[in-house]
């Protein structure tokens, strides 16, 4: 080491042996001919679209030398040299990723589900139970969406606090060490300028967690320099006020050259040991980076970047400097390096090789099982000379994918469809195991399949005593939640209010108090990162319950919700999970941005979590019970409007459990069907007795969860006694309730068991006025029930039901 000795005189500890030198160098070839080579597929046809880490490749080495066993990584898509460097991604895997092939062994991360550069490590064994996280290196599923990494690194920081700090947790050796593991976050300059990267930032300097947050900068956001980006051009700068200092907490801001590998070195050693020994945040700006190839492969940089930054960008190239650097410092000879940049080359060559054999010999092997078997009943169809055809041009594709097959199958089985053959016979029943075989591939896993799925959870039904209190709502959820602390340490809530106060209708009151503050713990006003908080700790093994106050908050955070916490079993085919809960309160709340019910919305972007609308805080508890004894991330929605209703407190709270996915018939009755949830089954149970004192039966249904919906097919059931239907719910015209018929009419087959139009009964399209008038001029009332249903039944006996 006599030759470093001058130039790391102040990095003492920081600087690897010649042969870990040579190591690193050896991967930032490899990864770097993977992006030239990555690109080069693309174009060829052979992947639909790359985007790649060449230029970052000398930081992230750095990175991997600070990351230790247990650490978290939540980064984008540029960090493929990070993930090579920790041994959780081979070359091999890296093109099986570009490819899109669907084998999870050939793609851990996604099993071809995810565009290339999207890494995650599986955190979970076949079966889903969970692997020992702190025997790992791990790295949570990327997400596309710029800066949407920030809230869930904040989480994943966060359980380190929690695991520390909560003693009930001493003995979680499978998932922390006492809180040592630091969150390592990775992010693009120009991402930097989203909202939620700031509100992260403001996040962790107030929870003071061990989160490295590491900014890649080169300069550009695509087309779009620095200066469009960032005040003063400089995303350290700018975030100066957040520097800690003697008297005030904040974060550890560090700045450093992409190219300077001892540099680099030292600022991530430095970083990972404040962070992991004191849990301060740290931000590492890296700027002066390249980006050789330019953003992706959908474009050419060559048309906005000048010739002297395109020169300047050749000249600085980290894996040029770092050439330079070992040679001067006489760690190898320029023949040594050469030698090395060559068998770089041929070992990506190699490994991309067996990547394409194994993605497309499958799919071959299919194309020439489907080419003979649509020969074979080519043979004795009157359409032999079409069908030949396109079996030809089935087996002439170059670089056939699965579409088409199966779309050239589709359309032989079309033009076979007055042919009886066993031939024809063999072929359809290829095609069926096909799709089998596909389902499996590309849309199995939105929901959990394993054995903690919310579906297997067993019903237990709540107890009272004879003499059970009626006590106000908000209590019911107050003995469950005191119940599940002192029952469950890894079970946390969090929210605005949600600590001191104990929520603003008082179910956690009390709970900081007698549980601590780790437990029950208020937040600022910063809804993204609150879903963050929960995403990140339940990536953790723990079962977090986030609180975003109002349901019209949401908004804030759903696109956390949507891209990442829905989608992450299905985007890993079950290789990692979050199970956290969202707990909010909606319905019946008055005015434009208390409209309580946009459940259209969250339908539509939550579909691959569990959304569960009970009436009442008893069933409220229940939901609660069956979501925490499953795998699968759910958000409950109470009624704003029952936490002052009295319900008598079951016996056994803490227990009983309310079945996901099964309506339950509040009311028996043969004219007509009335399916609703939530606040809604109060308003139609007092609509149904004004209907029975003027001669109409209805009978009520409350769906108690939309997703999913009605599995038991109870709604189908009933139509067919009743014959008619009405849809009632608060969210606009064409939201929940066009979902709730959608799914009765196609997913249970009623529209034969109908004798009338089937309707829905929704709120008005615009968002409800303000006050108690407003409500009842916005949103269905009592009086609107009574009206519809017997308008429907005027219909069906005008003499009975003349009109009104």
């Amino acid at each position: 080491m006599a030759e470093l000795k001058s130039l790391s005189k102040n990095r003492k500890g920081v600087v690897p042996s010649h042969e870990e030198v040579i190591k690193d160098y050896r991967l930032a070839m490899i990864s770097r001919h993977a992006s030239l080579m990555g690109r080069k597929e693309v174009f060829m046809g052979k992947a639909k679209f790359g985007i790649f880490g060449d230029g970052k490749e000398l930081a992230q080495l750095a990175m991997a030398r600070a990351f230790q066993l247990g650490d978290f990584r939540s980064g984008y898509y540029r960090d493929q040299t990070f993930m090579l460097a920790l041994g959780e991604l081979t070359v091999q895997q890296y093109f099986a990723q570009l490819y899109a092939h669907t084998d999870v062994d050939a793609d851990p991360a996604s099993a071809g589900r995810l565009m290339n550069g999207h890494f995650a490590t599986r955190s979970l064994n076949e079966d889903g139970s969970w692997k020992s996280l702190t025997k790992s290196y791990n790295s949570a599923a990327d997400i596309s969406p710029t800066a949407a990494q920030m809230p869930k690194l904040l989480g994943l920081a966060y359980a380190s606090k929690v695991y520390r700090e909560n003693k009930g947790l001493k003995n979680s050796k499978d998932f922390s060490i006492n809180g040592n593991e630091v969150a390592w976050g990775t992010i693009g300059n120009a991402s930097t300028s989203e909202g939620i990267f700031f509100e992260s930032i403001n996040a962790a300097g107030v929870l003071q967690v061990p989160m490295v947050i590491s900014v890649w900068d080169d300069a550009y956001g695509i087309s779009v320099p620095n200066q469009y980006h960032t005040t003063k051009g400089n995303i350290s700068e700018a975030l100066a006020g957040f520097e800690r200092n003697e008297e005030k907490a904040g974060f550890e801001i560090i700045k450093v050259k992409g190219w300077d590998y001892e540099g680099l070195l030292e600022a991530f050693s430095r970083a990972g040991q404040v962070a992991r020994e004191s849990h301060i945040p740290v931000l590492i700006h890296v700027d002066e980076m390249t980006q050789p190839q330019g953003h992706s492969t959908s474009g050419s940089h060559e048309r906005y970047k000048s010739a002297e930054r395109l020169e300047w960008e050749k000249e600085w190239d980290c894996n040029i400097k770092f050439r330079e650097y070992i040679l001067e410092n006489k760690i190898a000879t320029a023949d040594q390096l050469e030698e090395i940049e060559a068998e770089a080359k041929a070992l990506v060559k190699k490994e991309k090789e067996a990547a394409w054999s194994a993605f497309s010999g499958a799919i071959k092997k299919e194309l020439a099982e489907a080419v003979t078997l649509i020969k074979d009943a080519a043979k004795e169809s009157s359409r032999k000379v079409i069908l030949l055809q396109m079996a030809d041009e089935l087996a002439k594709t170059i670089n056939p994918i699965r579409k088409d097959v199966i779309s050239t199958v589709r359309k032989v089985l079309l033009n076979l469809r007055f042919d009886q053959s066993a031939a024809k016979d063999e072929l359809k029943s290829w095609y069926e195991e096909q799709m089998k075989l596909n389902y499996d591939r590309y849309n199995s896993h939105l929901y959990s399949e394993t054995a903690w799925s919310a579906l297997k959870v067993d019903e237990i039904k709540p107890v009272f005593d004879e003499n059970a209190p009626a006590v106000d709502g908000r209590e019911v959820l107050q003995a469950f939640f005191d119940y599940q602390l002192e029952h469950d340490p890894r079970f946390f809530a969090f929210g605005e209010d949600v600590g001191k106060i104990g929520d603003v209708n008082q179910a956690f009151a009390g709970l900081q108090a007698k549980h601590g503050e780790i437990r029950v713990t208020d937040t600022g006003i910063r809804e993204a990162t609150i879903i963050g908080q929960g995403i990140g700790a339940s990536l953790r093994g723990l079962r977090p319950v986030a609180e975003i106050q109002y349901l019209d908050y949401l908004l804030y955070g759903i696109q956390m919700l949507s891209d990442d916490v829905a989608s992450l079993q299905y985007r890993t085919k079950g290789g990692q999970k979050a199970p956290m809960i969202v707990r909010t309160r909606g319905h019946r709340l008055e005015g434009v941005w208390h409209a309580g019910s946009p459940m259209g919305m969250i339908l539509s972007s939550l579909r691959g979590m569990i959304i569960g609308v009970p009436r009442d805080m008893t069933q409220a508890a229940g939901m609660y019970n069956t979501i925490l004894k499953a795998d699968e991330p759910a958000m409950i929605i109470e009624c704003l409007n029952g936490y002052r209703l009295k319900e008598k407190l079951p016996s056994n709270i803490g227990e009983y459990t309310v079945p996901v996915g099964v309506p339950e018939i509040l009311k028996e009755g043969k004219d007509l069907t009335l399916v609703t949830y939530g606040s809604m089954c109060r308003i139609v149970m007092d609509a149904a007795k004004e209907l029975s004192e003027i001669g109409i039966d209805i009978e009520v249904i409350d769906v108690q969860t939309l997703l999913p919906f009605d599995i038991t097919g109870i709604i189908g059931e009933s139509i067919k006694k009743t014959n008619r239907v009405i849809f009632a719910d608060e969210d606009v015209p064409g939201g929940a309730s066009a979902f709730m018929l959608q799914q009765a009419v196609e997913g249970q087959g009623v529209f034969q068991y109908l004798d009338s139009e089937p309707q829905t009964l929704p709120a008005k399209a615009h968002r409800p006025a303000y006050s108690s008038d407003g409500d009842y001029f916005s949103k269905p009332s009592v009086e609107d029930v009574v009206e519809k249903v017997y308008q429907m039944m005027h219909e069906v006996n005008p003499k009975k039901f003349p009109q009104i």
